[in-house]
């Protein structure tokens, strides 16, 4: 698989050849990678939404009206859950949201989305991460000479002070760490772009 290759600089290089990126037939992993975003959202849901049951709801659990001689309906007490400020039938209560994705699962998922980008040209290389300065407007030129906007991944090989700094101000763009991308920062980035050690190390993970 070949990729567009870009010097420290942002200027173009040419393009360079990674022979152990993976290849997935068409149609593999699609339900993995999709079992896994599910996952993600779900895992990031706090669970904490909570209703009172007709038991819970403080008031009296008197009669509203006697039963019979009045010319209205026949009422319980003012908790029942057709009344304003009773309780709820079968509402939410806390929980937990998590599921659980096996590493198989997740590796596929992430070769999927690995190669879905590659296929649509959206992951480019970098030949090392050198910024001499935590600035902004360093890594914001740098991603322009590239030719990436919107919301970009940027996976360097090792952790990198300066380039976390000066990316943390821009908006949807996310710094990680080669080995611990996964299928979920990749499938929500239009743009990857991965210095040539990185791409590396993600290869070896898969």
């Amino acid at each position: 698989m070949k990729f567009k290759l870009f010097n420290s600089d942002g200027s173009k290089s040419g393009e360079t050849e990674v022979k152990e990126f993976p290849v997935l037939e068409e149609g593999k992993g699609v339900d993995a990678l999709r079992q896994y975003v599910l996952a993600c959202r779900a895992n990031a849901r706090q669970g904490n939404a909570s209703t009172k049951t007709r038991d819970e709801v403080s008031g009296s659990g008197k009669k509203i009206y006697r039963q019979k001689g009045l010319g209205t309906g026949r009422a319980g007490d003012k908790r029942a859950i057709q009344r304003t400020g009773g309780g709820v039938a079968f509402g939410p209560k806390p929980r937990s949201y998590n599921q659980k994705v096996n590493g198989k699962v997740k590796k596929l998922a992430l070769t999927r989305a690995l190669v879905d980008q590659a296929s649509e040209g959206s992951i480019s290389l970098i030949e090392d991460w050198s910024l001499n300065n935590p600035k902004t407007k360093e890594i914001d030129s740098l991603l322009k000479a590239i030719g990436v906007s919107a919301k970009t991944l940027i996976i360097s090989e090792n952790d990198n002070k300066n380039l976390s700094l000066a990316s943390r101000n821009l908006p949807k763009t996310k710094v990680v760490k080669a080995v611990d991308v996964n299928a979920f920062d990749v499938v929500s980035a239009d743009s990857v772009v991965c210095c040539v050690k990185g791409i590396t190390t993600l290869v070896r993970k898969l």
